[in-house]
């Protein structure tokens, strides 16, 4: 593993997660994706980590992301890949592909909603997946990840 020093997590958020804050706050909370890359970012320090946080409302370009991740050597990847999450192969392919780390998040239950959102196939990609925390998922996530690759807290 590379040094804890420069090792990075690549957060990914997907489409619609930009208006965090102010959509569906009954369901999502007030947090905005502002406060969850300061939450992120904070998490991954605890733990000698560093973050690199994106989001895009295109496929594409989430899958570009996650081939990036790969090509800088990221340790792990955090990914809510929202409505994406239910509907794409391509999605879960890259994750397959790059063999890294991958924690999917969903801030409200998946599993508490409607049908059609019960299926994940970034889950079948990722080693853990929580959801129904709100945005303490993705400290949670984090958290797991570092776990995962033996990292411990810095006192």
């Amino acid at each position: 593993m590379a040094q804890a020093s420069a090792a990075t997590i690549y957060v990914l958020n997907g489409p619609n997660l930009n208006m965090l804050g102010t959509r569906e706050p009954e369901k999502y909370g007030h947090a905005s994706l502002a406060n969850v890359e300061k939450l992120c970012a904070e998490t991954a320090a605890q733990f000698g980590l560093k973050v690199d946080c994106r989001q895009s409302n295109r496929e594409g370009e989430l899958i570009d992301f996650i081939h990036d991740a790969h090509a800088k050597k990221a340790v792990g990847i955090i990914i809510n890949a929202g409505g994406y999450s239910h509907t794409s192969i391509a999605l879960h392919d890259a994750l397959v592909a790059v063999k890294i780390p991958t924690v999917e998040v969903h801030i409200s239950n998946i599993h508490a909603r409607e049908s059609f959102r019960h299926h994940s196939f970034t889950a079948m990609a990722a080693f853990a997946s929580l959801c129904g925390f709100g945005i303490d998922g993705y400290r949670l996530a984090i958290s797991g990840l570092a776990a995962k690759l033996g990292v411990k807290a810095k006192t």
